[in-house]
């Protein structure tokens, strides 16, 4: 029972949805279903085998129902989720697995159910990259739907209760098939507990351009129905029971952040150029194929970088390469973008369950990964290398390697590919045979030789995620240091400053595709070291190409030499907080006195 009553209390969490909203509060109580443990004879396991299986039936059943009562066609863009849910459903593995434990342990089907997806869990818990780790929570919606039959226990809907007005739905976790049941109508935002930016719910919230915040902890216990809520989906704040004055300021805030809304789809469309003419292409990062309506919506000139990693993940076999074949077939031949990078396996071979046979490493980040496992496990290699030539003969794919710390890991993957068309060409396969080829610039190691590796490749893609941690060697999502994650930092602008200039004097280009190229604040710095393509979220582009349109190219390679002169990276930080502030003080009056 919630029986205190807060006034202005602000939650912080994680803003994960452009937007402020306003309403009352729908509480969504959904408690975890306990798995009951326990044997069963012998004569009882066929018993619990048919449980099981009609339980898969029934989720499929409903999930179907789900996506058919989709009317808003926004929505259903979107409806490629349930889809993902129904496949992991119908999985042969994942189905068979269950069975045979089952019947293995003698145990009660919710008790095996229970133990294989620990088992496929722990897959998705080990990968460092939070966007595939949020697929493990994909996982985990589809065991609780199945739980919830299996025991007889309906879920309460997101509408089963009487809230006033657009109500702010307030739960522990939303399901992606919840969020796709909402209803715009009635809803104007939601908040939860738990969860991250990458997360399928949160993915469909920025679609549906509902406000949400997630990560707030505990504002299940907090509140109550009925409570007045603001959310403040750009910061990531949520105020439970705002006074009258606190409401009218965010009322103001909300209707000058609609009109500019509006204002950045039309940014979208336009050229990504200077006011004196200096250009720089503007490309998404994306993960899935249902993304590429996102891409164009926002005005993506390309792909700058297509994440491989969700195809080995989300299926317990390795993937076979006419199942490359088909995926990036369908990225090749969609026209809303001109160009699709693709960037191979980027994981180590402990992260999916195959006939690899990998030792356990201390630091699996440093370990045996991304190019290193693909130059080890040919076949492997060759697979993924062999669907993407095929589908580069249906439009213009280009192919990314990562984690390339030398010249000769350069050589060895060149090789291998070059051994893929020529088998192709044998073969009679056509594709295209002068696809370019890149490699990512993430390792100090690789900064210091770009003039030697700019000579073997057509493009280098610049990784700052990983770059600014082994530069400084930080954890970044390591709480004691991560106050030192700090992309100004001299030597990280150094690295990359000479990444371009010897990429230039070899004429190939340059892109960025870390977390840094989305970011507003840092576009008058890259603009300044020449980058020749940004690539980023989608919903970054149209404010990242609102800041460079707004911008002199002449001002920013003076900023550039300004912030190069310093040696402190908080005061180069600083500085240019203080110039975005100056120069766009409407899109930057939020930092002004940070």
């Amino acid at each position: 029972m919630k029986e205190e009553t807060f006034v202005n209390k602000v939650l912080q969490g994680k803003g994960v949805s452009s937007g402020i909203a306003i309403g009352k509060v729908y509480l969504l109580e959904r408690g975890r279903i306990h798995v009951e443990k326990y044997s069963v004879r012998e004569d009882q396991i066929e018993r619990e085998v048919a449980k099981f299986q009609n339980a898969i039936k029934s989720a499929v059943k409903e999930m179907s129902s789900i996506k058919d009562a989709i009317l808003d066609d926004d929505v259903r863009r979107h409806a490629f989720i349930i889809d993902a849910h129904m496949l992991m459903l119908q999985d042969q593995y994942f189905l068979k697995e269950v069975v045979d434990t089952i019947k293995a342990k003698k145990a009660n089907a919710e008790w095996a159910l229970d133990i294989v997806v620990s088992k496929f869990s722990s897959s998705f818990e080990k990968v460092e990259d939070p966007y595939l780790r949020e697929r493990g929570r994909d996982l985990d919606y589809v065991y609780q739907r199945l739980l919830r039959i299996m025991v007889n226990k309906e879920a309460p809907g997101i509408y089963d209760k009487s809230v006033r007005g657009k109500g702010i739905i307030v739960a522990h976790d939303l399901s992606p098939a919840d969020t796709i049941q909402i209803n715009l109508d009635r809803t104007s935002g939601f908040v939860t507990d738990v969860g991250g930016r990458t997360s399928h719910t949160s993915i469909v919230a920025r679609a549906l351009e509902i406000p949400a915040v997630v990560g707030l902890g505990n504002i299940t216990a907090i509140v109550k129905d009925n409570d007045t809520v603001i959310i403040d989906g750009d910061e990531g704040k949520v105020i439970v029971n705002p006074t009258r004055d606190v409401q009218k300021e965010y009322l103001v805030r909300q209707t000058r952040l609609n009109a500019q809304r509006k204002e950045f789809l039309r940014l979208g469309k336009l050229k990504a150029e200077t006011q004196d003419g200096f250009k720089v292409r503007v490309a998404a990062n994306i993960e899935l194929l249902a993304e590429m309506d996102i891409v164009e919506r926002y005005g993506a000139e390309g792909v700058g970088l297509y994440r491989t990693e969700y195809i080995y993940l989300s299926s317990k076999t390795l993937p076979t390469e006419m199942d490359h074949y088909h995926i990036y077939r369908k990225l090749a031949e969609n026209r809303a973008v001109k160009y699709t990078t693709i960037r191979t396996l980027d994981i180590g071979g402990d992260k999916f369950a195959s006939s690899i046979e990998v030792a356990k490493e201390i630091n699996p980040a440093m370990g045996l990964r991304a190019i290193r496992l693909c130059i080890k496990e040919i076949e492997l290699f060759k697979a993924q290398l062999r669907g993407i030539l095929r589908a580069s003969a249906h439009g213009p794919l280009k192919i990314l390697f990562p984690m390339i710390s030398g010249m000769e890991e350069v050589k060895k993957a060149k090789a291998v590919l070059r051994e893929c068309m020529a088998e192709l060409e044998q073969e009679r396969v056509p594709f295209d045979e002068h696809i370019r080829i890149g490699i990512m610039v993430e390792v100090p190691s690789t900064c210091m030789i770009t003039d030697l590796l700019a000579g073997e490749v057509d493009f280098f893609s610049i990784g700052t995620n990983d770059l600014i941690q082994y530069a400084l060697a930080i954890d970044r999502v390591n709480e004691y240091v991560s106050y030192l994650y700090e992309p100004l930092h001299p030597a990280v602008l150094r690295m990359i400053k000479k990444t371009v200039e010897d990429a230039h004097a070899h004429n190939i280009e340059v892109a960025i595709c870390g977390e840094m190229a989305g970011e507003p604040l840092y576009v008058p710095i890259l603009l300044g070291l020449e980058l020749d393509e940004l690539s980023m979220n989608a919903y970054s582009i149209p404010r990242v190409k609102k800041i460079i349109r707004g911008l002199r190219h002449s001002y920013c390679k003076s900023l550039v030499t300004e912030i190069l002169a310093k040696d402190s990276p908080k005061e180069s930080e600083l500085l240019v907080r203080k110039e975005m502030v100056r120069l766009f003080p409407d899109d930057f009056e939020h930092i002004a006195g940070e």
